[in-house]
């Protein structure tokens, strides 16, 4: 959800520059893409990979784009087919993909004591689609201190479970992983066996300190930065919270209620009380846009499986750590369908007026994020000759940034990869971004057409 004016950045600029001026749209662009790149040639160094050969480059430039789009699709158990040096090359790219280039960049500057100009403000307020350009310094300063304290208190709590499994060393390690993967809402997990490869927690789908605990950091990541501060700012006072952070807050609790409801009902009957009330609260939060799963997916029913892929389309909120075309524009979208069935003349969430331009670029979102996701399936479902549901999950999975898969993801053709990581891109760095970047700006006209009615519906 981009606020930039680029016409207003635009005339900053001088005239012959305008085409190829480096708007914050193209910087986050290169950003993400620069970063990606590196992390595929690290990934492809000998020393990333347990068998000591070179990973090919389609599979490490997946492999990073997933790390640092904080996806969660693998070609590769990252357990067993990466040593130490690539899990923390991979865990490196789910943090910098998480917190934002624009962030990461900053906080080296606050570190460094460099002096952030207007440019790198402007540039931090479209990262985490700041409402304004006043106090984004301390905001910064606030969503890093934040991120590295809730990360530490995750990986506290889930400590003594995988230390009780794995050892001292190993399961510090772990839980340090799993916290800043969840976090992040990346569903990376270093948790297979050469026995049992791609087993993401299942083991731990009755443990609570685990399940819970991964459960509440991707929601935490999830809800964005900007709610954090109103949370922080305003406590317990909703009424004083930002419009946009109560639409988000109500939002989110609605898609982890409604499909936990449907999931304890219809889902996971061979279960125990305690594990089928977690299993359901897991596999409602995760596609959120975590990739972490409790359960063998395949095992679920077709109703559900496409449930978790309407979720993955969903995704997380604005400002925050997670993908997919957000809560707000779910619910920017049943707005305008309330005033179009009350027939009322404007849309409005808690008594504000939703501007016809949020309204647009709502409708342009889900539309792309539609298409993209049923054509892109259309070609996987050839080329690998699997179900056109297993297709579906499959793509809403890269192109929401959430991870999870029926299994078909390791096998995939060079064809399916390449498709699946421009998802992965377009779906992290957002659609409008990468448009508005590769097009030039154009100018606001005085004049209009003559306006015409068309019948719809």
């Amino acid at each position: 959800m981009m606020t930039f004016s680029l016409e207003q950045d635009e005339k900053q600029r001088p005239q012959g520059n305008r085409r190829w001026s480096l708007t914050p749209f193209r910087v986050i662009m290169f950003g993400f893409a620069g970063i990606i790149l590196l992390g595929a040639l690290l990934l492809m160094l000998p020393i990333a990979s347990r068998t000591g050969e070179v990973t090919p480059f389609i599979d490490t430039l997946f492999t990073a784009t997933s790390a640092v789009c904080v996806t969660g699709l693998i070609v590769y158990d990252t357990a067993t087919h990466w040593t130490l040096f690539g899990q923390t090359v991979i865990i490196l790219l789910i943090q910098i993909g998480g917190l934002g280039v624009v962030t990461v960049a900053l906080m080296i500057a606050l570190i460094g004591k460099k002096r952030i100009g207007l440019r790198q403000r402007n540039l931090m307020q479209e990262a985490i689609a700041a409402p304004k350009v006043g106090g984004i310094v301390r905001l910064t300063g606030f969503i890093i201190k934040g991120t590295f304290l809730i990360e530490l208190i995750g990986a506290v709590i889930m400590a003594p479970s995988f230390i009780s499994d794995h050892g001292l060393v190993q399961g510090l390690w772990m839980a340090v992983f799993h916290s800043i993967s969840a976090f992040c809402n990346a569903g990376f997990d270093i948790l297979g066996t050469p026995d049992a490869q791609f087993v993401s927690v299942t083991d731990y789908v009755g443990d609570p300190f685990v399940s819970l605990t991964i459960c509440f950091l991707i929601i935490i990541g999830g809800i964005g930065f900007l709610t954090w501060d109103d949370i922080k700012v305003n406590k317990l006072n909703f009424r004083k919270y930002r419009t946009q952070s109560k639409v988000i807050i109500s939002t989110t609790f609605l898609l982890l209620l409604i499909p936990t409801i449907y999931f304890f009902f219809w889902e996971f009957e061979d279960f125990s009380l305690g594990e089928r009330l977690l299993a359901s609260f897991f596999q409602s939060t995760t596609p959120r846009t975590a990739g972490f799963n409790t359960v063998d997916l395949n095992a679920m029913t077709q109703a559900g499986q496409i449930i978790l892929a309407i979720l993955m389309l969903i995704g997380g909120s604005p400002g925050g750590t997670a993908g997919g075309m957000k809560t707000t524009t779910l619910a920017v979208l049943v707005a305008n369908a309330r005033a179009v069935f009350t027939r009322s003349d404007e849309a409005h969430i808690y008594k504000r007026r939703i501007p016809d331009d949020t309204i647009k670029s709502a409708a342009t979102i889900a539309m792309m994020y539609i298409v993209l996701c049923v054509l892109s399936a259309l070609f996987v479902s050839r080329v690998e000759s699997c179900t056109f549901v297993e297709a579906v999950f499959e793509t809403a999975s890269a192109v929401g940034t959430v991870g999870l898969t029926l299994g078909i993801t390791p096998g995939l053709h060079a064809a399916s990869k390449i498709v699946l990581t421009a998802l992965m891109f377009l779906g992290r760095v957002g659609g409008l971004t990468i448009i508005f970047a590769a097009l030039p700006a154009v100018r606001t006209k005085l004049a209009k057409l003559p306006q015409d009615k068309i019948a719809v519906g």
